[in-house]
């Protein structure tokens, strides 16, 4: 039997394989160690291989295509719908199989080694405690036990040496984003910076396997749910699917240029301006941030340079 399509459900040290043939017939369910991985795709000839995404998904999908297999990753919640009976391994293995042969399957781009490397850098950042605890570690009336007192002392002098390290990786990022150009093309949309840039190329990869712009902020979870029947639209709040951490920075960025707004009016356009003076502003920076978004994709899909004020051909011929 021919198999044409392979779901694997990994995990670490048992991989459950599930496999069809182009008629859709089962021909393939197996159980394998992680070491037989290897060798037993070797021996298969080349075949679409579905993987649920996940930290681990990426290396397995380089690993894979070297042999000469194709490998799509696909984000856990498109394959729940396709799960027939309660979760197992050979139940999950069996949905991304047949996930991964949909059609209109929307897939998540495979990250290389020096991206999984700078978003390594991006993660193990940590935040400020705030500047009020020496302040409060000196105050000898403010009730706090000696005991106390030296264990926070203890975990503050901790928190500033990995402080300092942290500053060493922001160091790191900035140095990448001065080399890389598409980060930089990034860097010039009002509210997105280095970090928020760097973290964007490392993520996206190929921001062609996207159709549109909007897919793409889908993709980060800033479009609004729909929950609509009997040709009624009914939206909802914004699904916040995929990758929390870009979200948040391009939701951050969108509240630093709504604050500069009054100062500089030029920063957004007149539509996303009305939408701030008159609706909260969570949703004006949830708007903008969708827009960034959408304009991500543009720079990196099409190659080009940011423009303030650009409007698209197909927008021009409306209008």
């Amino acid at each position: 039997m021919n198999i044409t399509h392979v779901g694997i459900d990994l995990a670490k040290m048992v991989f459950q394989v599930h496999g069809i043939d182009a008629r859709g017939k089962v021909g393939l369910r197996k159980q394998l160690r992680r070491s037989q991985v290897m060798a037993f795709f070797a021996q298969l000839p080349s075949c679409l291989i579905g993987i649920e995404a996940c930290a681990g998904a990426h290396f397995w999908a380089r690993k894979l295509t070297e042999l000469g297999h194709t490998v799509k990753l696909i984000a856990p919640q498109f394959v729940k719908p396709y799960v027939k009976t309660n979760k197992n391994d050979a139940a999950d293995a069996e949905a991304i199989c047949e996930a991964v042969g949909r059609p209109n399957m929307r897939f998540v781009p495979i990250k290389n080694t020096a991206q999984q490397a700078l978003l390594g850098l991006h993660r193990a950042q940590i935040r400020s405690i705030g500047r009020k605890l020496p302040e409060i570690l000196e105050d000898a009336e403010n009730g706090l036990s000696g005991m106390s007192r030296a264990l926070f002392a203890r975990l503050f002098e901790h928190f500033r040496k990995l402080d300092r390290q942290v500053e060493e990786l922001e160091r790191e990022i900035n140095a990448w984003h001065r080399e890389d150009t598409a980060s930089q093309r990034l860097q010039m949309i009002p509210g997105i910076g280095p970090l928020t840039a760097s973290a964007l190329v490392a993520s996206v990869g190929d921001a062609k396997v996207f159709k549109n712009g909007r897919q793409f902020a889908a993709w980060l979870g800033l479009v609004t749910r729909q929950h609509s029947s009997c040709g009624k639209t009914k939206l909802l709040s914004i699904s916040k699917r995929g990758d929390t951490y870009l979200r948040t920075l391009l939701i951050h960025g969108a509240r630093s240029v709504l604050l500069h707004l009054k100062r500089r009016p030029d920063l957004v356009e007149g539509r996303l301006a009305r939408v701030a003076a008159r609706r909260n502003s969570n949703i004006a920076a949830v708007a903008l941030a969708n827009k960034n978004a959408r304009t991500v994709w543009a720079l990196l899909a099409h190659d080009r340079d940011y423009q303030t004020g650009y409007r698209s051909a197909n927008a021009i011929a409306v209008a």
